[in-house]
């Protein structure tokens, strides 16, 4: 088993270990599978809850989630970043979450 494989089936397991977890800042993980279709060579599937249609950059950036562009507002002007404010909220949440699952 090389090292890299030996890394990717630990790393896929602590992430099922997680699925017993329940905190408001770690996503949960619905389902899961060790069976892959045959050919592939994959450890499983990690089915997780819809967290929305954007990734936490973009938002913090004011990105779009596609196109990596900052968003039109109808202006011409791109969508300002988020505030000060609202990325401390979100560090702070993040946290939270990294905390929990450290303690665990």
């Amino acid at each position: 088993c090389s090292k890299n494989s030996l890394a990717s089936r630990q790393s896929f397991w602590a992430e099922l270990n997680v699925a017993r977890l329940d905190h408001p800042n770690v996503v949960h993980v619905i389902a899961a599978s060790t069976c892959s279709p045959a050919g592939q060579d994959s450890l499983g599937t990690i089915i997780m809850e819809y967290v929305g249609n954007s990734t936490l950059h973009h938002v913090i950036y004011g990105t779009n989630w596609a196109t990596g562009k900052r968003k039109d507002d109808g202006f011409g002007c791109g969508q300002e970043s988020s505030s000060l404010a609202q990325s401390l909220r979100y560090s702070h949440d993040i946290m939270a979450g990294l905390v929990f699952l450290h303690s665990q």
